[in-house]
């Protein structure tokens, strides 16, 4: 079977994976020149399914708990599985308490084990949450990573083509995001920063629960820190607002002071794509089966959604609220 990839973001990528392990001919069409620039480039990459159920339906939880394994199989080495810490100032212990009551998965933590979890934090948090199965991944290495293992597995990939213009395969996958021809599709920005500091030092990714901007922080290489992320309905890509911009630095300073002194390495927007109730979908039209509305869960989800349409496609059962047939056809390998 001969498969077209068509868009070389985390839903992309890992479903050329997906289809390439099982024995289909894949290439990939993006028309970026490269992978950078998409939403997956400005992900957090945060493998965290038992935290995302407090803002997000039940299934992102059954869809991602397994996300950390499939990354962990396939990249070994750019998974860190040391969990999530949640905390919030002694004036916003009720956001601290409501999230522990919309989420499981998680102990509570006082302010001395805080310290032993996250030593640069000590002294600034009686109480937390920590979420101890979650994981991270620094997204950019991930992905230039998995597309190194698909170039040597002989996947081709086809940077700067408009795949409209490609022809001769059997199966075409569509990963294309906020490009797809879907009026269902709502852009949802996300901003963010990275900072770099010597005087801060995370172990996991820090979220600190606000009642008006909560943020994450997520730790990467070189020093350097993902703080995110806003999120507006809005499909617009320009740059990150000076609203936004100040809201980020407030709350990352309000988790440590010293990111005040921080270097602004780089402001980036990323437009995730969702469907009206937030939810991913698999949906097939004749020889074509589109991935889409990943929203903020790009990496959690795309392992499962990827494995799914390789299911699809080649004749397997799977859940009916993720993948749906147009005009009442599935289509076989």
């Amino acid at each position: 079977m001969r498969v077209l990839v068509k868009g070389a973001g985390v839903a992309g990528l890992t479903a050329a994976f997906e289809f390439a392990t099982r024995g289909a001919a894949v290439t990939v069409a993006e028309t970026r020149p490269g992978l950078d620039g998409n939403a997956s480039w400005f992900a957090g990459g945060m493998l965290a399914p038992w935290c995302e159920r407090e803002s997000a339906e039940q299934p992102v939880l059954d869809l991602g708990r397994d996300a950390a394994g499939w990354w962990d199989a396939v990249l070994p080495g750019q998974v860190t599985r040391a969990g999530t810490l949640v905390v919030a100032a002694p004036r916003d212990a009720g956001e601290l308490d409501r999230f522990a009551s919309r989420t499981s998965g998680h102990r509570r933590v006082d302010e001395d084990e805080i310290a032993i979890l996250e030593p640069d934090l000590a002294g600034r948090f009686r109480r937390g949450l920590l979420f101890p199965d979650e994981a991270h991944l620094d997204p950019r290495q991930a992905m230039a990573a998995l597309h190194d293992k698909l170039a040597a597995m002989g996947v081709e990939f086809h940077f700067g083509t408009d795949a409209r213009h490609v022809s001769g395969f059997d199966r075409q996958i569509d990963c294309t995001g906020m490009a797809a021809v879907d009026d269902r599709l709502r852009g949802i920005r996300g901003e963010m920063l990275i900072l770099r500091t010597l005087d801060v030092s995370l172990s996991r990714p820090v979220r600190l629960l606000h009642p008006r901007f909560p943020l994450y922080v997520v730790p990467r290489t070189y020093h350097n820190f993902m703080v995110g992320a806003t999120m507006i309905e809005s499909q617009s890509t320009g740059r990150v607002t000076a609203r936004s911009m100040m809201e980020l630095l407030s709350a990352a300073c309000a988790l440590h002071p010293a990111f005040a002194e921080a270097e602004i390495v780089e402001a980036g927007v990323g437009v995730r794509p969702a469907f009206p109730d937030n939810l991913p979908r698999i949906e097939a039209l004749g020889n074509t089966v589109a991935i889409n509305g990943l929203y903020r869960h790009g990496f959690l989800l795309a392992p499962a959604m990827a494995r799914q349409a390789a299911e699809l496609v080649f004749g397997h059962d799977k859940p009916a609220e993720f993948a749906h047939e147009s005009d009442g056809q599935r289509r076989s390998a």
